[in-house]
């Protein structure tokens, strides 16, 4: 071995190797810089590295073979016994060490201040698409040409668009009657925080179209980025809006070069101006809220186009919205069906807003909306979903996180600080929820969601006047806001106990929901009005309620205090049925609850070691204020008071989520007002008697009722 070693060093291998190491390592580094300047194909790079591989073992053998002396090149000699002379010249040692310091100090500069061609992180920037000043005359490019490009430039994933409906219903309230021209549209960037503005045209050329787009800086109209493009005729004038979004995009900094994918995907499979057309009235229709108005366009557009899936995506959200949930699921299964046509950026929204609206599969919505914004940071609509998945898996913290993202790039939005604040109250931080709720109303004083976290911010610190106040002053907010606000007061009324003035609050709110045909409100106050008659003693009104109440419209905040009425009235056998059809539902909520009321009726017949499974069982399945709550009563009806009074103290540190248990924005609180007398009982059973009498005081302090609960915390105060 020591021979062959000795050979290798006599034939100057070992130096030959260094100097083609680090020749072949300038190279590659040199070659990382201009290629890309020279726009080289991408095999390329490939090709010189792997020359420099297969390079090395031939270079070896030549190296063996040949000698490189002052007569050129020869045959090296054959190796004798002799001592092996020193080691070549001082000269070749230099050449070698030289080439190798090169290439390091050339590697290290590379790596420390970045390659050509690699872009640093573009910040999220959010863009608002102005009115196109249609000088052809034709309507068909009314509005579609503008929610093309509001398609084709979030293909930059550093973009997002700003939603033109919201932009078109703000600037009426900031200069009523100004069109979302290009100055209408920068008076909305400036008040929204919006960074760019685009605006554009379209003319006719020759026999065919001109397209033109600037984009500017709203605050001072200074052009950013300008383009232009032609179309031979209208049925090329889509493609030409693509081209033109990838030039834009382009020059504002985007260099994923995605234009094949742009051209090929959903974003510009509508196959017609009619369906891009259909397709924008239903958006806005839909975005309006008018559901039911909207299904009509959607159906022309995928009639026009059966591949277009983001028009079957949205016609699915409708009809989510309006409460069809099979036609809903039908419809996104179809829109999934087309995914192979959506850009990657829509096929995480659709798929998203599938597991979350349909399946109920928080886990799979919160693996695609992440998906979403890990690819395109900027998407603030995805945020928003990401953040309400985590909201419904009640990782409040979470939730106010990626919230907090969707501010960062909207910080005026009016549903961004809407849910924030809503977050903020029930993760129980109702300081930061009332101060996001008035810088909302600060915005817009006629939000009245607004109010709701700050009337729960009042209650939660035993405030009852100021929160009244507060539910009044959302009264003053249109019919909507009435409505909330009836509920609200009520709500209060039971929480305090005063069942008579929570009925006739109900009634009379009831009525004006009658008379607009708010079924959802209908529905919501039929059922609070079915508790208050219970607790009034009044049997027969309020089981008729329930039945009036489920009747019109199920859902959880429905059939789950339905499902506690009927236990409340003695009638089990409703109860379970209710249970039982929850428990067949595929959202894991559904079966929480309906493992939540089988844990009940266990715990009222004696059953204490099947309730107990019963709602831990629930509680591994949603974690669930309410379902805390009767955990709770149930390790106390089995005598285990220490584990009680662990879950009533965590429902008094949760109290948050007590603001609106079905988390839907239904104002809830009087839920909370039992929780002293069972933490008074929990601590009475485990010898902490003053802690208890205390507790049995505040209940009654605050609660004015006449019910069992009340006769039994008044016996048990000394």
């Amino acid at each position: 071995m020591r021979r062959f070693i000795r050979e290798l060093r006599r034939r100057e291998v070992f130096r030959t190797a260094g100097l083609y190491v680090g020749v072949c390592w300038i190279i590659i580094e040199v070659s990382s810089v201009l290629l890309p300047t020279f726009e080289a194909p991408e095999w390329a790079m490939r090709a010189i590295i792997i020359a420099s591989f297969v390079g090395f073992p031939i270079m070896l053998v030549l190296a063996w073979v040949y000698d490189l002396s002052e007569a050129g090149v020869q045959v090296q000699a054959d190796p004798t016994d002799t001592i092996v002379p020193p080691l070549g010249s001082r000269k070749m040692d230099f050449i070698v060490i030289g080439v190798l310091s090169v290439a390091l100090v050339l590697s290290i500069y590379m790596n420390v201040t970045g390659r050509p061609g690699e872009v640093a992180e573009i910040p999220p920037t959010s863009i608002l698409i102005a009115d196109f000043d249609n000088e052809t005359g034709d309507p068909l490019f009314e509005g579609s040409l503008e929610q093309a490009l509001n398609i084709g430039i979030e293909g930059a994933s550093f973009i997002t668009a700003y939603s033109r409906p919201n932009a078109r219903e703000l600037i009426e309230t900031i200069s009523p009657g100004t069109p979302l021209n290009a100055e209408g549209a920068r008076l909305v960037a400036v008040r929204e925080g919006i960074k760019l503005v685009m605006s554009g045209s379209i003319a006719e050329d020759g026999g065919g179209y001109r397209l033109r787009a600037a984009v500017v800086r709203p605050e001072d109209g200074e052009v950013l980025s300008e383009a232009s493009v032609s179309a031979k005729n209208k049925l090329e004038v889509l493609g030409a809006v693509s081209l033109l979004a990838d030039e834009v995009r382009e020059n504002l900094g985007d260099t994923s070069k995605e234009e094949e994918v742009v051209l090929t995907g959903e974003t510009f499979t509508a196959t017609s101006l009619e369906a891009m057309k259909n397709y924008t009235t239903a958006q806005e229709l839909m975005i309006a809220g008018q559901y039911e108005e909207s299904l009509a366009f959607y159906e022309a557009a995928v009639a026009e186009d059966p591949n277009f899936g983001r028009a079957l995506s949205g016609w699915a959200l409708s009809q989510y919205y309006l409460g069809r949930q099979d036609e809903a699921a039908r419809l996104w299964e179809q829109a999934l069906s087309k995914s192979a046509n959506m850009t990657p950026r829509e096929r995480y929204r659709t798929q998203g807003l599938y597991f979350l609206a349909v399946q109920g599969n928080l886990a799979k919505a919160i693996e695609s909306f992440a998906m979403l914004v890990e690819n395109y940071p900027a998407d603030s609509a995805g945020l928003n979903n990401l953040a309400v998945a985590y909201f419904s898996t009640l990782d409040f913290e979470k939730a106010q996180e990626t919230g907090r993202k969707a501010l960062d790039i909207y910080p005026t939005n009016k549903t961004s600080l809407s849910n924030f604040a809503l977050y903020a109250m029930y993760a129980g931080d109702f300081k930061s929820a009332e101060a996001r709720a008035r810088e909302l109303l600060e915005l817009d004083s006629t939000h009245y969601m607004a109010w709701l976290p700050i009337a729960i911010g009042a209650l939660a610190i035993g405030d009852v006047e100021q929160a009244t106040l507060n539910y009044e002053a959302m009264a003053e907010l249109g019919a909507r806001g009435a409505s909330l606000a009836n509920l609200g007061l009520a709500d209060i009324r039971l929480y305090r106990g005063q069942f008579s003035a929570a009925v006739d609050l109900l009634r009379s709110g009831l009525a004006d929901d009658t008379a607009s045909d708010n079924r959802e409100a209908i529905a919501t106050k039929t059922i609070v009005l079915a508790q208050a008659l219970a607790d009034l003693g009044d049997e027969h009104a309020s089981r008729q309620a329930i039945e009036d109440a489920l009747a019109v419209r199920g859902g959880l905040s429905r059939q789950v205090p339905a499902a506690l009425l009927y236990l409340q009235l003695g009638d089990v056998d409703a109860a379970t049925a209710i249970a039982t059809g929850l428990s067949e539902q595929l959202q894991p909520q559904s079966r929480a609850y309906a493992n939540m009321i089988l844990g009940i009726i266990e715990s009222q017949a004696g059953r204490h070691v099947t309730a107990l499974e019963h709602l831990q069982e629930a509680v591994e399945l949603s974690d669930f204020w309410l379902v805390r709550f009767y955990l709770g009563q149930a390790y106390l009806a089995a005598g285990a008071a220490v584990e009680a009074n662990d879950e009533f103290m965590l429902c008094e540190q949760r109290r948050g989520e007590a603001s609106a248990i079905f988390l839907n924005d239904l104002p809830t609180w009087r839920y909370m007002a039992t929780l002293p007398y069972w933490l008074g009982r929990t601590q009475e059973a485990i010898g902490m008697s003053h802690a208890a009498a205390d507790h049995y005081r505040l209940f009654l302090s605050n609660y004015q009722g006449k019910t069992p609960l009340v006769e039994d915390a008044a016996a048990r105060v000394p």
